[in-house]
């Protein structure tokens, strides 16, 4: 392996300079030190990495043509898409290059009758469901940030959504992915049918957060509006009964489409951005949405009334219009850029619990707050345990943001100690990576890591993601480039 001091020669610069704008035009190479800035990190920006280059191919030939270049050069290299993610999966390897796909967002075939849509990786994820929404179907993965997200991302982190307790996530509406492995070959794993032979190496793709290749092409499965929709509000005095509602609806046989939670924090912030209606003094919201043929509907709807008022619901709405149920989801959806209006900086969590274990856990993430001296705003996808714990803090005051990091860990903790996990949709990335061996021994992350080194021998790809310590393909005592910390420049949490 080429040393590290003879990459950072300004000849060798000059010369992958050179040899990328070959390839790609001189219009999509980043190399000066003002621009790159915008890629030194995702959308969890207390860890930041300039990288050398950034790279906009517009094509799979091109993405392939780059990654070529890196593997003979031995030079680490790392897929971005819309840079919205929360754990650092997109964060830049030193002395290597980012592919941003951004210019891949082409939706490349809509073909109602089979009920598959064709993307590039840069396609926004709400743009699926408006090429199709005239036809009555829709895309229904939902993120919260879906009106930016993009589907390159969403496929690499399983992105779920508000309505994935019913639907499912991302994994079960993707059929096929054109990718670009380590190596630069170019790949199609499943396709336009609902099966494919051989082994499902699609499965594995979907979620692998980037460390298996670059997915240039995704076919994507769109399902037909429901019938009917009817979304209801109901208000808390405690986030417990909030969670206790939840179970009790699932236990009673009703799967709603999706069920939503904010606490008064939440509520507060919502409030005074969006105006969304919801109740300030209430220690809780949750949402209901249910959907399908219209005389289910109708027969679900008391029965979660009754539900709801059983668990000490103070109010219960039911939007009268499409109007008043867009105003609902805008509040829970806006509810992570709301949270600016409350506190100069917070830490965005991503565990999973038992639903049978929420109004536990919340009293318990309460109790942690109160321990830390930090306040701590609940949003979660309460249907399917996912919890989105938003640790407020003051970057300005020496040693918050080491607290803040502390205390979702220790939030992390509690998830796992509850039968859960330590991301459901966000992703491992480098954030959480230290806390995967509180899910698994080390032969489990060893074994993990061989089907890594399976695609990615010389660990090249996306590197310094999600394993703990230094996993590397090669044998012991030799280091590969994901072994390298970032460097702790301002605004890092060490």
């Amino acid at each position: 392996m080429r040393s590290q001091t003879s990459k950072r020669t300004g000849e060798w610069k000059s010369r992958i300079a050179s040899e990328l704008i070959e390839i790609l035009g001189t219009d999509a190479v980043i190399s000066s030190e003002d621009e790159l800035i915008a890629y030194e990190s995702d959308g969890l920006t207390g860890y930041r990495v300039k990288p050398v280059f950034v790279v906009l191919p517009s094509s799979t030939e091109q993405v392939s043509q780059v990654v070529k270049l890196c593997n003979r050069e031995e030079m680490p290299f790392v897929p971005r898409g819309a840079g919205t993610g929360l754990s650092g999966g997109a964060l830049p390897s030193r002395e290597g290059i980012v592919v941003s796909l951004s210019r891949m967002n082409r939706i490349l075939e809509v073909d109602i009758p089979n009920r598959v849509v064709v993307v590039e990786p840069g396609v926004v994820n709400i743009s699926v469901t408006n090429a199709v929404s005239a036809e009555g179907f829709y895309y229904a993965p939902d993120p919260s940030s879906q009106i930016v997200c993009t589907i390159g991302g969403n496929v690499a982190e399983n992105s779920g959504g508000v309505h994935c307790l019913k639907y499912g996530v991302t994994t079960n509406h993707v059929l096929g992915v054109e990718m670009v492995l380590p190596d630069g070959a170019i790949v199609k794993l499943g396709g336009m049918t609902l099966e494919s032979f051989g082994y499902d190496l699609l499965s594995l793709v979907v979620g692998s957060e980037g460390l298996l290749g670059i997915v240039t092409k995704v076919f994507l499965r769109i399902i037909k509006k429901p019938q009917m929709v009817k979304t209801l509000f109901a208000s808390f005095e405690r986030i417990e009964d909030a969670g206790a509602s939840v179970s009790a609806i699932i236990s009673s046989g009703v799967i709603p489409a999706g069920m939503e939670i904010m606490d008064n924090l939440s509520i507060n912030a919502v409030e005074s951005t969006v105006g969304a209606g919801y109740p300030t003094d209430a220690g809780a919201i949750l949402l209901v949405e249910l959907d399908g043929p219209g005389a289910e509907v109708n027969v679900q709807t008391p029965t979660v009334s009754e539900i709801l008022k059983g668990n000490g619901a103070i109010e219960i709405k039911v939007a009268v219009d499409e109007n008043e149920r867009q105003l609902f989801w805008k509040g829970r959806k806006s509810a992570f850029a709301a949270m600016g209006r409350i506190s100069p900086g917070y830490y965005v969590q991503d565990g999973v619990i038992p639903r049978s274990s929420l109004a536990r856990v919340l009293g318990e993430i309460g109790e942690l707050g109160k321990r830390y001296g930090l306040r701590v705003a609940n949003v979660f996808h309460a249907g399917d345990g996912n919890l989105h714990p938003l640790v407020l803090y003051d970057p300005e005051i020496k040693g918050e943001s080491e607290k803040a990091e502390e205390l979702s860990g220790e939030i992390l903790r509690v998830c796992v100690d509850a039968g859960g996990s330590i991301t459901g949709e966000h992703g491992v990335g480098f954030d959480k990576k230290r806390f995967l061996p509180l899910m698994f021994s080390e032969q489990e992350i060893d074994t993990m890591n061989l089907v890594r080194c399976a695609f990615d021998e010389k660990g090249l790809c996306n590197p310094g993601k999600v394993f703990p310590t230094p996993r590397t393909c090669v044998e012991p005592g030799m280091q590969n480039h994901s072994s390298k910390p970032p460097p702790k420049e301002m605004g890092e949490f060490f």
